[in-house]
Order: C-alpha cells, then sequence, then structure tokens
C-alpha cells in the first residue's frame, strides 16, 4: 500500500505541484484493489473538476507498472488494479523470510515501557487483571512487531489502606500476631484465604469504627517495615511472608497465561520517591496545603482537586503514581511510557500527568494512558470486591475449560487461552464487552480456536504435500479467481498490522484473521491443492497464509498449535 501512495504522490507532484496526503480504500472486489477520492481533495487547490482531475491522474498512473487496470468512476473516485506480478512479487517474500513478513519500522530503536495488569498483593485477581493482562500483551507484541524496544512492567501495591484491612482479618483469624501458624493455611488456599481477609477487613472498617482505628496503625505499621527493614517483629513476619505469597500466586497465574514481565515495581519502591517529590514540589507551589494534608488543584486545568499526601502523612495513590513515571524514567528513559488501566481511573491519571506535567513536562508528554471498558460474563452484572462475590480471574479459565470440554472433549490449556484471549481481543479498546465462554470455544465463527483450527488444517495440508517447499521460483503470474482472492488478502497484512500498531488496537488484527481463514475457506473449497496441476503455486499461497496466520495469533499472544 506504502508503494502504492508513493506512486500517487508522486503522479500529483508531476502533473499539479502539489504535496498532497492519499488515502486508500478497499472497493468491493470487482471494481478493483484499491479506490482513493484525492481528486476530490484537489478540486480546490488545482481548481479544476474532481472528474477530470482524476481522468489525468489515471492517465499519468498508467504509465507505471504497477497497474494492471486504472478507471475512473463516478465524480472523481479512482479505482486500482494492480499486476498479478506485484503480488507474485509479494509471495516470494513471504515464502522466503516469513517470521519478517509484516514487521515495520514505526518504533525502530525506540524504547518503549508498558505496564499493566497491576495487582495489589494481599487481595485476588479479578477478571479485570486477566483482560488488562492480555490486552497489555497484545500492545505490547504489535509494537516489539515494529521494532520497538519494550519493556513490559506491572505495578502494585504491597502498601497502603487494603494491606492493614488485609492484615487486620489475618490476625483476627490466627487469633494474634502468630506467625507460626501461617503454615496451618493450605498452600493451594492461601490466595483464597488472603482474599477473605481483604473482604472481612473492608467490612470491619465500614462498619467498625474500633476496627478502622486499628487498621489505620496497621496501615502505618506496614510503611516502617520498609523504613526500618524490619523483617523480624511477629506482625513483620506475617506481612513479608503473606506478600511472598501473593508474588508467587502472581507468577503462576501468569505463567499459566503465557505472559511475562521484565518488572514489578511495588509501591513500597514508588511511595518515599512519591512523597519526596510532592514535599519538594509543594514548596516550589505545584501542591498545595489544604487541612491538613497536601493537594494538587486540578480546576484551573479543567480536572478536580487530589490529594496526593493525606492527614496522617502518608502518600496517597496519587504521590505512589508520581514516584512510579520517576522510577520508570530512571530505569529506562524511555521514548514513550505507556500505561493499560480500567476506564475508571481516566480522571485520576489526568490530574497525576497534570501536576508532572508542572516540574516534568518532558515525561508527563512522553506518557500516554489506553483505558479499556470493564469484561463481563454473558447475563452477569460487574460485582464489586466488598461482597466478595466478584469474578475471579481463574473463574474465567474454569468456565472456559468448562465449556470447552463440552465442545472438544478436552480441557486443554492451548484453546482455553485462544478461546479467552481471542474472546477478549476482538473488541475494540474502550467500552464494556461481553464474554461468553461457550461462543468463545467453538470451533465455527469468530474465535480463537476456530483460527488455532484453520492454521492447523493448512499444516497439515503443506505436510501432505511432495511439492518443493524449500524455495520459491515464481511459478506463475496468472492466478485463478480465488487464488487472487486469497494472496490479496495475505499480501493486505502489512497494511492492517501498521494499522493496528498505529492506533494501539489489536482487534483490527482479529477481524483481518478470520475474514483471511474465510477466504482461504473459499479458496480450499474451490481448488484442489494435492495432486492438482496447480499443487506447486497452491502450495505456496496455503504456506504464505499459515505463515501470516502464523505470525498474527503470535502477536495476539494466542497459542498456534500444529493439530488441534
Amino acid at each position: 500500500m506504502d508503494v502504492i501512495i508513493l506512486k500517487i504522490r508522486t503522479a500529483i507532484q508531476q502533473l499539479f505541484n502539489v504535496d498532497q496526503e492519499v488515502s486508500l480504500n478497499r472497493p468491493d472486489p470487482q471494481f478493483g484493489d484499491f479506490s482513493t477520492n484525492v481528486a476530490m481533495q484537489l478540486a480546490k487547490p488545482v481548481g479544476k473538476n474532481p472528474r477530470e482531475i482524476a481522468e489525468q491522474l489515471a492517465e499519468k498512473l498508467r504509465e507505471t507498472d504497477l497497474f494492471s487496470e486504472i478507471s475512473v468512476a463516478g465524480s472523481g473516485f479512482i479505482n486500482l488494479r494492480i499486476k498479478d506480478s506485484s503480488l507474485t512479487s509479494e509471495l516470494g517474500k513471504i515464502i522466503n523470510n516469513p517470521s519478517e513478513y509484516g514487521k515495520s519500522k514505526l518504533y525502530n530503536d525506540k524504547i518503549i515501557v508498558i505496564e499493566y495488569s497491576d495487582p495489589n498483593p494481599f487481595k485476588v485477581l479479578h477478571v479485570g487483571h486477566f483482560y488488562t493482562s492480555v490486552i497489555g500483551d497484545a500492545i505490547s507484541n504489535l509494537v516489539e512487531y515494529a521494532g520497538g524496544n519494550v519493556h513490559r512492567v506491572n505495578f502494585g501495591g504491597d502498601v497502603g489502606l487494603h494491606v492493614g484491612k488485609t492484615l487486620w482479618a489475618i490476625i483476627n483469624n490466627l487469633g494474634g500476631e502468630y506467625p507460626e501458624k501461617l503454615v496451618e493455611i493450605a498452600e493451594d488456599n492461601r490466595a483464597e484465604w488472603m482474599a477473605n481477609c481483604y473482604v472481612e477487613g473492608t467490612r470491619a472498617y465500614e462498619d467498625d469504627e474500633n476496627a478502622k482505628d486499628t487498621i489505620i496503625k496497621l496501615n502505618k505499621k506496614v510503611y516502617q517495615f520498609h523504613n526500618d527493614n524490619d523483617h523480624e517483629s511477629a506482625l513483620a513476619q506475617i506481612y513479608w511472608a503473606c506478600r511472598q505469597w501473593s508474588y508467587d500466586y502472581f507468577d503462576k497465574f501468569y505463567a499459566r497465561i503465557g505472559i511475562k514481565f521484565e518488572k514489578y515495581y511495588p509501591e513500597s519502591e514508588t511511595s518515599q520517591i512519591g512523597l519526596d517529590t510532592v514535599l519538594e514540589q509543594r514548596d516550589k507551589g505545584v501542591y498545595k496545603d489544604s487541612d491538613g494534608a497536601i493537594v494538587f488543584v486540578g480546576e484551573p486545568y479543567g480536572l478536580h482537586t487530589r490529594v496526593f499526601v493525606n492527614k496522617e502523612g502518608l502518600p496517597t495513590y496519587e504521590a505512589k503514581d508520581v514516584g512510579l513515571s520517576i522510577k520508570k524514567w530512571d530505569d529506562y528513559h524511555f521514548d514513550e511510557s505507556i500505561i493499560i488501566t480500567g476506564n475508571d481511573i481516566t480522571e485520576y491519571m489526568k490530574v497525576v500527568l497534570k501536576s508532572i506535567e508542572q516540574f516534568k513536562p518532558e515525561l508527563a508528554e512522553h506518557t500516554r494512558h489506553i483505558t479499556h471498558g470493564n469484561i463481563k460474563l454473558a447475563g452477569n452484572e460487574k460485582m464489586g470486591s466488598r461482597k466478595g462475590n466478584f469474578l475471579r480471574a481463574t473463574d474465567v479459565l474454569d468456565f472456559t475449560a468448562d465449556a470447552n470440554e463440552k465442545v472438544q472433549g478436552n480441557r486443554n490449556d492451548e484453546p482455553v487461552l485462544g478461546a479467552i484471549k481471542y474472546g477478549f481481543l476482538k473488541f475494540r479498546i474502550g467500552s464494556d464487552s461481553i464474554y461468553e465462554p461457550n461462543e468463545s470455544v467453538s470451533l465455527h465463527g469468530n474465535s480463537g480456536p476456530y483460527l488455532q483450527y484453520a492454521l492447523a488444517r493448512a499444516r497439515s495440508i503443506i505436510h501432505k504435500s511432495a511439492s518443493d517447499k524449500t524455495k520459491f521460483n515464481a511459478p506463475t503470474d496468472d492466478y485463478s479467481q480465488f487464488e487472487r482472492l486469497l494472496l490479496f488478502k495475505i499480501t493486505d497484512y502489512p497494511n492492517i498490522i501498521a494499522q493496528a500498531t498505529l492506533e494501539f488496537a489489536p482487534h483490527l488484527l482479529c477481524t483481518y484473521l478470520y475474514e483471511l481463514a474465510q477466504t482461504f475457506n473459499r479458496f480450499y473449497e474451490n481448488s484442489k491443492v494435492i495432486g492438482d496441476e496447480r499443487e506447486q503455486i497452491r502450495l505456496y499461497l496455503v504456506m504464505a497464509y499459515a505463515s501470516v496466520l502464523y505470525n498474527g495469533l503470535n502477536v495476539l499472544g494466542i497459542p498456534a498449535p500444529d493439530r488441534m
């Protein structure tokens, strides 16, 4: 597509001495491969009728060796059909270097820090963590595919009021500060036990003033454990042990879903940086004292006021995020920092970044916040953690495994993960999405297992063929209808992957891969491969199709098995 745009822009420059941006659309195949309305955009600067401009451009473009057919339609649309030889050249690129096909240089040599998932120790992973992890991994893969040097990082609250709430309930359940009693908690039940303690502590904080006072004091003690490097006192032993339980639980879950992080930033590492920064910048007028707390007044910027240091002198989430931004900059000196979260903290992050902009404008300028909606199971409402009945991340795995067992007779992780990840990614990031486990595992329709099966089917054809698979020898530039449709769809992959990367929109790649598989099915229904006189060229088509499908699934983070 880039070559076509360049040809058109060059023709415009030569004819009218105008530098004009050009966009291409995909018309119905009967009209051509591409169309453009650039003649209408040129009407005013050139001072001519769009149809006349289009005719002049079409005549100029016919002088190139790229197009087999150029026509003008309507009031000035230009329809273009590229030569089959150009498609053959693209086919050769795929066959000769399949792993590199579609890669761009959009982020070449750029250092990109991508933060996502962000679970809190002492709490359970819920469906939102699962969803954000999948989205963040896919966006990270897109940026890497475009040449970016990506650092995947995670951030979580190992200090804060939620820790105090959980510790209160832990002490209550242990009958006091008895770390030796922790051995009584079964290893496979530790995460669930702590989650229940958090729910219990949250209720106590809201309903019991004495408990609330104790929880506030416990919160302060946790900060002190870090300041004093206390690992010996009874309460400190409980804290450190349970924090490690949470980390082990996170690691086990991430390993199960095939997602890795380079670094986990605990709030205990960023809170002091954030606190010191807020105090320093308060003296410079960025932050203000307010009723015993320290705030950033957002109203002059069209935002709202938020507390960065509370009345107890402790940093809030806002200050910790300030510290995190500074820590990431010091660690990576990034070109861009991307933060992926739910859209419930959109306004919160605007305030945090606006405050940073006042003293580190380059840091705020290079930070981008991407938000998404909630993920819900079909028929379920969003549930809050205080009720203790929210949708856990492992629930999604279990529900999908149950559905997969009914459909395919097994609970294998590859189709289950393919179903979930594709089920999450096929929707545009931003709004709420409904996840349907039964639909997600279907081998028919727009699902991950459908694409996994499509890849396995193509690889089976390749394995069965005795034709040459080692070197592309361009056996034809003359394609049948279904051969050309498939090849044209395959060669659209670089355009789609570039658009998905620019827009941080994995759903565009999902849609493309589904359409690609459908195009292949039509090709295969109408084009015999094994034993046909055109087996060699058709084998190349199957190989190219399998390579692009495999690459696309890998970018999405979806397992790409040889057989289903």
